[in-house]
């Protein structure tokens, strides 16, 4: 790490004081943790996977490249530009997947609700009928039968061949991008379509050109946004409500031991969401006190703790959301968790030593989930929700007695204020529902520019969440509004810049926009899904400018990108349009016409590109060039 990061890293593994003060008594425990792991991998790594350079899919593997010494090429003939770039489209691939199944999900549970068949109930009938709007389906019909309607043209949506409309495109892309990803050859079939390409592409000896597989990767990036999170998102509101602005409460501090705690962790809200609206009935928190605890509390974990967040006020029953993925274990050694309901990444596999020595009962609630000594299997049925959330209640209260005067609690005390809850809908709301205010602020230099962060929490590039954190204050400072996403997002809220005393941080601009609309420098969008939600507000600005994506003062970064959703959120970026910086560098660069292409080239075809660097003065120097450029062009 660059020695200009703002403040001291040495010696520390995380930004967040709680992660320090829970390290010591994980490491006084002997326990296994993602920190130690990290430096003991960190002295075994192999540069050639570092690069890009290595290839393991067939038998004649493990193959590696040493383009300076004449091994210009695997047994196959597969050249390192092309086998890095095969290498990125298949965990491009596992990360559409990954969304496409999200997206599954929320479309049988929405179809559940119009069957009457779970205890699920639509919250926000307007957006049902606004989507139906946009998507074709007439409106004249009874709410239950627009769901169904609604669930069964999304799920065919994610299927469809490049011969059928693209009905998500044509309703929430960019008018001027269309004709650009036509020209491309990258405008998108269904997401599940599009994987099942990628996935035929990446088998040996089927396709071997770098150019090729990248054009594959945008237009699987362009699907899933839009035939994937976009209507998972929109799903969500509609069954949950809209999110908008309110306060919360962050950290590991919200935790309290002598009450029975369910954790929620993954992406997916069903479940947790029917158990906070159970718990506020009395007979359930009765139940708990029976059982000797204070009462019975929800308690949000990484992504689907921020999907809860978005949309459920913060009181006695929901206390919060304890940080990101790299606080996982460092929450479950506090000793106050009871259960870990898991449905999607990240539910790191190390953590049934942590159920074991604290004594918490893991638990998946979805099919895809899998850890060692897992303590029950459920799988996801719509109809079998109440059962589902009965059962993790009673496993908490179960939990609680083996828990509770067996297992020394320590839970650090701080809790952190945010201000969560914002969407496209949030934002126009504050600006009287027309994007003029927007234009004007940003026309007059009170704000520069927008950045959308969107990243995961990684160790690669320093503690975890210092690149991010720092990287936003320098943006923030520079009179750029934030608007932020996924575990990076979370990681600003417990560092408290999700809150409205985060504002004297800002330059003088953003300083008087903030005050006047009441609203923090980083605006919290949710979750890494909600890179569509993100897409349709800075959609909203060019359609209303009448101008192309490239041409507006916007960028991307992604400051501690980690796993395979990121990268497909990455590549969508460049297809989109946009400037996109990453940390820590991707493993690509031992492949340097694939780097020109990413870096250099694309910018000639779609108008963005990607661009890497781990010091946050430096990405910020770069990212506000970019934005002033842009401004210039726009004449302003």
């Amino acid at each position: 790490m660059s020695e200009r990061i703002l403040e001291k890293a040495e010696g520390r593994v995380s930004y967040h004081d709680s992660v320090e003060e829970m390290l010591v008594r994980i490491r006084e425990d002997g326990m296994t943790n993602v920190f130690d792991r990290w430096m003991q991998q960190e002295k075994i790594r192999c540069k050639f996977c570092l690069q890009g350079l290595s290839c393991q899919l067939c038998s004649h593997g493990p193959c590696r490249w040493l383009p300076d010494k004449g091994m210009d090429k695997g047994v196959c003939g597969i050249g390192p530009d092309a086998n890095a770039m095969r290498k990125l489209l298949i965990q491009n691939t596992l990360g559409a997947g990954t969304y496409s199944h999200h997206a599954y999900e929320a479309y049988r549970t929405l179809r559940s609700i119009g069957e009457g068949t779970s205890p699920f109930q639509i919250k926000d009938e307007n957006k049902l009928k606004w989507m139906c709007e946009k998507l074709g389906i007439n409106t004249n019909q009874d709410i239950k039968q627009l769901a169904v309607q609604m669930a069964d043209l999304l799920e065919a949506q994610q299927h469809i061949s490049p011969q059928e409309p693209n009905l998500m495109v044509e309703a929430f892309a960019p008018k001027k991008r269309k004709e650009v990803w036509r020209k491309l050859n990258i405008y998108p079939a269904g997401t599940v379509h599009e994987e099942q390409n990628c996935v035929a592409s990446s088998l040996t000896n089927v396709d071997g050109d770098y150019t090729s597989l990248a054009l594959k990767a945008l237009r699987l990036g362009l699907a899933t946004i839009y035939n994937s999170q976009i209507g998972l998102e929109m799903v969500q509101d509609i069954i949950f409500g809209t999110p908008t602005p309110h306060e919360v409460n962050t950290d590991l501090g919200i935790l309290d031991p002598d009450y029975i705690n369910i954790a929620f962790n993954g992406h997916q809200p069903w479940i947790g969401a029917l158990t906070i609206e159970k718990l506020h009935d009395p007979k359930y928190q009765e139940k708990g006190k029976a059982a000797g605890a204070k009462g019975i509390r929800a308690v949000g974990s990484i992504e689907t703790g921020q999907e809860l967040l978005q949309r459920y006020p913060v009181d006695d029953v929901f206390v919060g959301l304890m940080g990101n993925w790299l606080t996982i274990e460092p929450m479950l050694a506090t000793g106050a968790v009871d259960v870990l309901a898991m449905e999607e990444n990240c539910s790191p596999p190390a953590i049934d030593s942590y159920a074991e020595k604290y004594q918490v009962a893991l638990v998946a609630i979805s099919t895809i989930i899998g850890v060692p000594r897992i303590q029950e299997k459920i799988p996801y049925f719509p109809p079998q929700a109440d059962e589902i959330s009965e059962r993790l209640i009673d496993l908490g209260i179960e939990n609680f007695k083996k828990r509770h005067g067996k297992v020394k609690p320590y839970v650090p005390k701080r809790i952190q204020k945010a201000i969560a809850g914002f969407s496209t809908e949030a934002v126009l709301a504050a600006l009287g529902n027309k994007l003029d205010p927007l234009v004007d602020v940003i026309t007059g230099g009170e704000i520069k520019g927008v950045v959308a962060l969107v990243n995961c929490s990684s160790l690669r590039n320093g503690p975890q969440d210092w690149n991010t954190v720092n990287l936003a204050k320098e943006l923030i400072k520079r009179d750029i509004l934030i608007v932020s996403a996924g575990c990076g997002n979370h990681g600003l809220e417990v560092a408290g810049l999700c809150s409205l005393e985060a504002i004297a941080m800002a330059g003088e601009g953003l300083i008087t926009v903030c005050s006047l609309l009441h609203i923090p420098p980083v605006l919290s969008f949710g979750t890494c899904t909600d890179t569509g939600r993100i897409s349709m507000l800075v959609t909203a600005l060019a359609d209303h400018l009448d101008v192309d994506v490239p041409q507006l003062p916007i960028a991307v970064t992604a400051p501690e990108w980690m796993e395979q959703k990121a990268t497909i959120d990455g590549v969508f970026a460049v297809a989109f349009g946009a400037y996109t910086h990453l940390s820590p560098t991707p493993f690509v660069t031992g492949a340097p016409n694939l780097v020109k292409l990413l870096t250099e080239d694309v910018e000639g075809l779609t108008g963005g590109k990607i661009t890497i660097g781990d010091d946050p003065v430096t990405v910020a120097d770069n990212i506000e060039a970019h934005i002033l450029n842009k401004r210039k062009g726009l004449g302003i």
